[in-house]
């Protein structure tokens, strides 16, 4: 369904390459690309932050200036625009510089960041008519951009420039919500009218996230599973009766990966290259990360891996309560992240106890974390939630078997092994707790040496799912068609 005529605007608060914290970071830089491939006319809006390289300010264009006002201050916001190729095409990307708001050490987590982004947000708006691009729609994301969703509504509807434009918010992370105090509505130019719990207010703050999900057209997630959890008030953060609300303009779309960065048949990380036909291959990178790191060299034995940020949201307190008896069964483990202090030593203090079968790499490092996903046999991510989840992907994209919890993504993008119908990906337990998690890990190990043939089917499938974003992209296009024919 190609479609020239479509306009997009892609608002975010940080992309890569040019300056990422999440996966928010990763999400800007693909998704806007595949969009623009299936021949929609696709331009993206950030903040020009500090942080941003030289290699891409000193290529950028500037293209007008113009005053923002917040309340009784004046702000100037200048555009400067990049047309930016990467593997995927060639997009206009437009920085809005203000080196007050936005020149300074860490892009987020500043007192007066509800000032910040509410200038980013009405410049935005300002810009449209400036570069002279009139979008079908602006796909906001997250609570930097929130706002965007209730100043088109209330300020800019009646002109005329801006009465076609709809809107789509993106909720990538529902706990960060921007919570700011009530004069906030005075920097957005709203009045009191928007401070009641059908509007902004939330328990005595003024909410961007809130406003992103009330006054947009079409609310997504980045897993259908996520956008149900998210309704319940375990994973709502107290948003969740604003949600439900919203339930029928409710969308979940998977995010995807970069299939040219994790493809074993070409990546340049690993010890050996190999794909789904020649799985004989892969093996050998698990018995040289195994010399490399002092294991012992035996392919029979299964190799565990987790790469992850130590921390209870990843599961690290299952870890922490299953470990002693992981370490009875006939297995290597290797942890792969930095995070909890807490979880660093007591991993560190496990791999001296068991040094002949356990390493852990306190570390970030990407040339590590590909040579786990290519040697290990099995890819553990106990979550305790995970709204999308990358990492369970790129372990089916390199024949690791994810072993999961039923969270988010994670049951999403895990078939669940069915030994009966030769079916399934991977291992998936529900309850967040150590004996379900152990009881899957036991079985997975049954299966990898009792059933070699059925294992290997099994890895074969899940290196045949596809995850490319441009099966995220196709989903993306039907719902703006969707929106604009509504």
């Amino acid at each position: 369904m190609q479609n020239s005529n479509l306009k997009i605007l892609f608002v975010v608060s940080e992309m890569a390459p040019f300056a990422k914290i999440g996966g928010l970071g990763d999400f800007s830089g693909a998704l806007p690309f595949e969009m623009a491939s299936l021949g929609m006319d696709v331009r993206i809006v950030m903040p020009k932050y500090k942080q941003i390289s030289e290699q891409y300010t000193h290529s950028m264009e500037y293209i007008c200036d113009y005053s923002v006002n917040l309340d009784w201050r004046k702000q100037t916001a200048i555009i400067r625009k990049l047309d930016f190729d990467n593997s995927r095409g060639n997009i206009p990307c437009y920085f809005i510089d203000n080196a007050y708001y936005f020149d300074r050490q860490q892009m987020y987590s500043h007192p007066d960041d509800a000032e910040r982004f509410a200038f980013f947000c009405k410049a935005v708006l300002e810009m449209l008519p400036k570069i002279n691009f009139m979008p079908d729609i602006i796909h906001c994301n997250d609570w930097e951009t929130g706002p965007i969703c209730v100043l088109l509504h209330q300020q800019y509807k009646h002109l005329d420039f801006y009465k076609h434009i709809k809107t789509i918010f993106t909720i990538h992370n529902l706990q960060c919500q921007g919570n700011f105090p009530k004069d906030t509505l005075s920097l957005l130019g709203l009045g009191e009218e928007f401070y009641h719990p059908d509007s902004l207010e939330f328990y005595g703050s003024v909410n961007y996230m809130k406003a992103g999900i009330v006054y947009s057209d079409i609310i997504t997630t980045v897993s259908a599973t996520y956008a149900k959890e998210i309704q319940m008030p375990e994973y709502g953060n107290g948003l969740d009766g604003v949600i439900r609300k919203r339930q029928t303009d409710l969308f979940g779309i998977i995010n995807g990966i970069d299939y040219n960065t994790y493809n074993p048949e070409t990546d340049s990380y690993i010890y050996q290259n190999y794909n789904y036909n020649s799985l004989d291959k892969k093996q050998i990178n698990k018995i040289k990360f195994q010399k490399e790191f002092g294991l012992e060299e035996n392919s029979e034995i299964p190799l565990i891996a987790m790469i992850s940020h130590l921390s209870d949201e990843k599961g690290f307190d299952l870890i922490e309560e299953s470990i002693e008896e992981m370490m009875q069964m006939n297995l290597q483990f290797i942890i792969l992240g930095t995070g909890d202090p807490i979880y660093e030593d007591l991993i560190d203090s496990m791999q001296h106890k068991y040094s002949n079968k356990m390493r852990a790499l306190i570390v970030f490092n990407i040339e590590l974390a590909h040579k786990i996903f290519a040697a290990s046999d099995i890819y553990l991510m106990p979550s305790k939630f995970e709204a999308c989840g990358l990492n369970q992907m790129i372990a089916l994209r390199y024949g690791s078997v994810p072993i999961a919890r039923a969270t988010g993504g994670l049951a999403d993008t895990i078939i669940p092994f069915d030994m009966q119908n030769c079916d399934g990906s991977g291992f998936i337990f529900k309850e967040h707790c150590k004996q379900s998690m152990l009881f899957t890990l036991k079985t997975a190990i049954e299966l990898y040496q009792t059933y070699p043939s059925a294992w290997k089917q099994m890895v074969m499938r899940g290196m045949k799912q596809n995850f490319s974003w441009n099966a995220s992209a196709s989903q993306y296009e039907k719902l703006y068609h969707k929106l604009i024919e509504s």
